[in-house]
C-alpha cells in the first residue's frame, strides 16, 4: 500500500457537536474514491482535513505521509490539489482563465507581482487544452458559465501536478450536457497512469465517473461502508445513508438511484 491519506480514529468538534468522526479510513495513491452522503454528513469536513484546511479534534489524519498538527502545511498544500465553490469564490472574476490556472503554481487565487518562468505558461495552455478549455484563456472567469468555470476550476487543481486531487461536488448546479462533458473527462483523467490519488464528493450516484474505483458513504459523521464501488452503492447501503429506501440500478459503469 502506498497510503497517500490517512485517517485514525479521527475526529472533529465544533460548538461541542461532533460533526465527523470517529473515523479510520485510507486512500491509496492508485485508488479513486467517490464521497456521497447527506447533508450535514460530514463530506466537506473530511475533504477540509485532507486539504490541510482545518485540523482534527481527536485522532490523527496523515496526509502524503505527514501528519497534521506536525508538518507546515503551506509546504503541503502545492502537492494537493483542490476545487469547491468556496475556492472559487476567491478568485476575482477579472481574472483571465489563462491566469486563473497558472496562479496555482503560487498558491494564490489572483495574480499579482508574482513573475512566472515560460514553462508555466505552456503548462497553463497544456492543462487547458487536456480539459477542453484552451479557447478560453483569453476569457474572464466571470464571463464563464458554471460548465466552464468548474472545469477551469479543475484544470487550476491539476496545474502542479498535486499527489492528491480532491473534488467538492464539481457536478453541481450544472445542466445534463455540462455534466456529462465534465464526467467524461474526469472519467479519462482517472484512468490516465500519471493521475494522483483522487477523492471526490457528492450528493448523486449519477455523477459517480466510470473511473473511480471506490466509494464512501458517510452519514452523520460516520462511516456507512467504504470499498470498492461496485460493493458499496447498492439500494441497501444507500437507503441506510440517506434514511430512506432508495433502488439503485445499473448501466454499464453507471448508477442511478430513486425512491423505492
Amino acid at each position: 500500500m502506498n497510503e497517500v491519506l490517512k485517517y485514525d480514529a479521527t475526529t472533529v468538534v465544533r460548538d461541542e457537536r461532533t460533526i465527523l468522526g470517529p473515523i479510520s479510513w485510507a486512500v491509496d495513491a492508485s485508488e479513486r474514491w467517490v464521497v456521497l452522503g447527506p447533508n450535514g454528513a460530514g463530506k466537506t469536513t473530511l475533504l477540509q482535513l485532507a486539504a490541510t484546511l482545518t485540523h482534527p479534534t481527536g485522532g490523527r489524519v496523515q496526509v502524503l505521509g505527514k501528519q497534521l498538527g506536525r508538518v507546515d502545511v503551506f509546504e503541503m498544500r502545492p502537492r494537493i490539489g483542490f476545487a469547491s465553490s468556496a475556492m472559487a469564490r476567491l478568485i476575482p472574476d477579472s481574472e483571465l482563465v489563462l491566469d486563473v490556472v497558472m496562479t496555482a503554481a503560487y498558491s494564490v487565487a489572483g495574480r499579482w507581482t508574482e513573475e512566472y518562468e515560460p514553462v508555466d505558461i505552456m503548462q497553463a495552455r497544456g492543462v487547458l487544452r487536456d480539459w477542453r478549455l484552451d479557447a478560453l484563456e483569453h476569457r474572464r472567469f466571470g464571463t464563464l458559465s458554471d460548465g466552464e468555470r468548474k472545469r477551469v476550476q479543475i484544470a487550476r487543481a491539476v496545474m502542479t501536478d498535486p499527489e492528491l486531487l480532491l473534488l467538492d461536488e464539481p457536478a453541481a448546479s450544472l445542466d445534463l450536457g455540462a455534466r456529462e462533458e465534465l464526467l467524461e473527462l474526469l472519467d479519462g483523467y482517472a484512468q490516465t497512469e500519471s493521475a494522483p490519488a483522487m477523492v471526490m464528493v457528492t450528493h448523486h450516484v449519477e455523477e459517480i465517473p466510470p473511473g473511480f474505483t471506490h466509494a464512501l458513504l458517510l452519514r452523520a459523521g460516520e462511516i456507512v461502508k467504504a470499498g470498492p464501488v461496485a460493493e458499496v452503492i447498492t439500494s441497501e447501503h444507500l437507503s441506510a445513508t440517506f434514511g430512506r429506501r432508495l433502488e439503485v440500478t445499473r448501466s454499464g459503469a453507471r448508477f442511478a438511484a430513486f425512491a423505492a
